[in-house]
């Protein structure tokens, strides 16, 4: 890795996907800067470039935007989330958080990187969350994921004349502390049909190839990484029969 490398800026990085999508930049040669409220440990991410800034306040967004104004990055992406329950006593402040880390984070350091993204090859990918299609007693978080599609074709329109590219990745259960939260033991992560849940470096691979120069072609699209979570209804149905014909 050098001063030529290119620059990634990936939030999110404490854990989990985000986690893992910085260390496979890192080991495809990028340089990566990082944005979470919890700083990883040194050994972790030891190459990457922290900055410490809450996003799912408006201030700590700020803080963000402050802290990148000098960087020129290739890729942006938008890993931090958390998960939250409805919740009749803390919908208001939960909804909120939700909306201004999956969402509002996104749309402001999206919107204060890109001038600065070389034209042809300027990427941004947002991670979502297969639960965007809707699940029950998660209508928060699966509305603030859902508002991600939009928000990235509405990206990939305004920048599609420069090649820049705005993409999201959906997955669906993937194994990240978040999924061990005991917070959401009343909601427990489905099983997929694969037979496991997905691996973060797989979903860091999706996503460094959309980053890739080979992905200039693909813009204003979701990826569902769902491990054939989308095949369950085709799955369910018991095997065509085989129309039987009388010899001619």
């Amino acid at each position: 890795m050098n001063v030529e490398s290119p620059i990634a800026v990936v939030s999110g990085v404490a854990s989990g996907i985000g986690q893992a999508v910085a260390q496979r930049f890192l080991s495809d040669g990028w340089r990566v800067v990082g944005l979470d409220r919890d700083l990883p440990s040194e050994e972790t991410l030891a190459p990457c470039k922290m900055f410490q800034a809450d996003l799912a306040e408006p201030e700590g967004i700020a803080m963000a935007e402050a802290a990148l104004t000098k960087i020129a990055p290739v890729a942006f992406v938008h890993a931090a989330g958390i998960m939250r329950a409805d919740n009749a006593e803390s919908d208001a402040d939960a909804g909120r958080a939700l909306w201004t880390l999956h969402v509002a984070a996104a749309n402001r350091l999206a919107r204060s990187m890109i001038p600065r993204m070389p034209n042809g090859r300027g990427r941004v990918v947002l991670l979502s969350s297969r639960a965007a299609q809707g699940r029950a007693g998660r209508g928060y978080y699966a509305a603030s994921k859902a508002a991600l599609d939009g928000l990235a074709r509405s990206l990939a329109a305004e920048h599609v004349a420069r090649g820049l590219t705005v993409n999201v990745v959906a997955p669906a259960a993937t194994d990240t502390p978040q999924l061990r939260d005991p917070a959401r033991a009343d909601a427990p992560p489905r099983a997929l049909p694969i037979g496991r849940f997905i691996h973060p470096d797989e979903v860091a691979a999706t996503v460094a190839f959309l980053a890739s120069e080979a992905a200039g072609a693909i813009t204003g699209q979701t990826i569902y990484q769902c491990g054939g979570a989308s095949l369950a209804a085709a799955l369910d149905q018991p095997p065509a029969k085989t129309e039987e014909r009388e010899p001619r």
